[in-house]
């Protein structure tokens, strides 16, 4: 929820990166048991960017990092905090944005990571909009990167056909009164935490021969279950956000949802009766970039026209946790 005072705070810097390399569904016919049709029909993603070798999610991040930097017209010295929600780091610690701000030369900055799975990014701009209205911070980078090819079974043809890897990022400042965010919503039920995590390689279940063996260093989802999860939350939690600013979905321009699914993407639409020529859809091109589908989309829909100064934009995933988040905005860019 939006904490309620008069000071405007929003989007005043985006950028995104993902990698040379594209994966086609005709290339996974070649991996495993599965068909372009088969992976079309059932996700609507034709394509998606996997990382090169040594392309570390850092790596990505700064890239996102330096091109929001560029657009809000700002230098790094000018951030006071980077957060890189990220289910993906580079290593347990330090945490990817400390990597991310000696790449990007912010040295003032302070700098975390936020693990909410693929809501991160939403999770990451509810807070640090909070640093901005309370007078703490001037300008925060949110960051979402994920280099996800590193973790997929590529003999699971479930799995290994929904991912891709790439980076969205935004400078968070302070804005004219009425632009901006004007609501959010964030949830979480842990009681879901089996259905879509990676099981080893942390201190429950420590690296080791039986765990390699068991192929448990990958990302495991019982995808029906997180399917009807997504189906019910999605619309429910754009909902609330739109409650929380005193709007409906009859006010919005443009839905900008996670880019997991198209029958969830359609379902979220349909919740809010919405048309699909009014909700930024490029799962197609690019996958599941967990924390960074919604950052990725965003700037895709600003810098090619879509999305004009003044327009309403409601953006709204899910991810492992399980966990769901939702903001609505006003976009400004003068």
């Amino acid at each position: 929820m939006t904490q309620k005072n008069d000071k405007a705070v929003g989007i005043i810097g985006i950028g995104s990166y993902v990698p040379e390399k594209v994966v086609t569904n005709k290339d996974f016919e070649k991996m495993v048991d599965t068909t372009d049709e088969w992976i079309f029909e059932r996700t609507g993603i034709r394509a998606r960017h996997f990382s090169a070798e040594g392309e570390n999610t850092s790596d990505m991040a700064a890239h996102a990092a330096e091109k929001a930097l560029a657009d809000a017209k700002l230098t790094a010295d000018d951030i006071d905090l980077i957060i890189v929600a990220t289910a993906t780091p580079d290593m347990f610690f330090p945490s990817t944005a400390c990597l991310v701000q000696t790449k990007i030369k912010a040295g003032k900055a302070a700098a975390y990571d936020l693990a909410a799975g693929c809501s991160g990014f939403m999770y990451g701009i509810s807070t640090g909009m909070q640093f901005i209205k309370t007078g703490w911070y001037k300008h925060i980078l949110v960051i979402g990167a994920e280099n996800l090819s590193r973790f997929m079974d590529m003999t699971d043809r479930n799995t290994c056909v929904l991912f891709g890897d790439g980076a969205g990022a935004v400078v968070l400042g302070e804005l004219p009164a009425g632009f901006g965010i004007l609501g959010t919503h964030l949830g979480a039920d842990g009681s879901g935490g089996e259905l879509l995590k990676l099981p080893a390689g942390a201190t429950r279940m420590p690296a080791s021969e039986e765990t390699l063996r068991q192929r448990l260093h990958y990302i495991y989802m019982d995808g029906n279950e997180v399917f009807k999860f997504a189906i019910k939350i999605m619309g429910e939690a754009a909902v609330k956000a739109l409650d929380d600013a005193k709007l409906t979905a009859a006010d919005l321009d443009w839905l900008i949802p996670h880019q997991a699914n198209i029958r969830i993407i359609q379902s979220a639409a349909k919740r809010l009766k919405m048309p699909l020529e009014k909700v930024v859809v490029n799962v197609d091109r690019f996958g599941n970039t967990s924390s960074a589908s919604i950052p990725i989309a965003l700037e895709e829909a600003i810098h090619d026209g879509r999305i004009k100064s003044g327009q309403l934009v409601g953006m709204v995933g899910f991810g492992a946790g399980l966990t769901w988040a939702a903001a609505v905005m006003r976009w400004y860019r003068a």
